[in-house]
């Protein structure tokens, strides 16, 4: 890949209806609301491919916002881990909600995504 191809590669992408990116601190957060499921979880996807382009990525997938979140979901997340692990990084997820702990524990990824109450070294607003 060229120079100018993987600048483009980790260009943050534009923000849409379903997530948008930000730098904090050290951490990539990818904010994610509203509904995440077959019709849009493409919207994540590109927020989580740049997110972990580059090498040892340390990217916070915050699910605060989401109202609703399926297993088209975490199959991008997981992709989006084993793209994170592969380049020396990780990927952890933000959520206080509970129907979001019940999914992960019912698809057995809970030991694998324990959620974070909130985005370290940020105070609850």
């Amino acid at each position: 890949m060229t120079p100018d191809a993987d600048d483009r590669a980790c260009e943050t992408p534009a923000a849409n209806a379903h997530a948008r990116t930000r730098a904090c601190g050290r951490f990539t957060v990818v904010e994610v609301s509203g509904e995440i499921d077959l019709a849009t979880a493409e919207s994540l996807t590109e927020h989580l491919d740049a997110a972990t382009a580059r090498g040892e990525p340390d990217v916070l997938v915050d699910l605060r916002r989401v109202e609703f979140f399926d297993c088209s979901g975490l199959r991008v997340l997981c992709r989006a881990a084993a793209r994170a692990t592969e380049r020396g990084g990780r990927l952890r997820l933000v959520s206080d909600q509970p129907r979001i702990h019940r999914l992960l524990m019912g698809a057995g990824l809970l030991g694998r995504f324990p959620p974070l109450p909130d985005v370290p070294g940020e105070g609850r607003e």
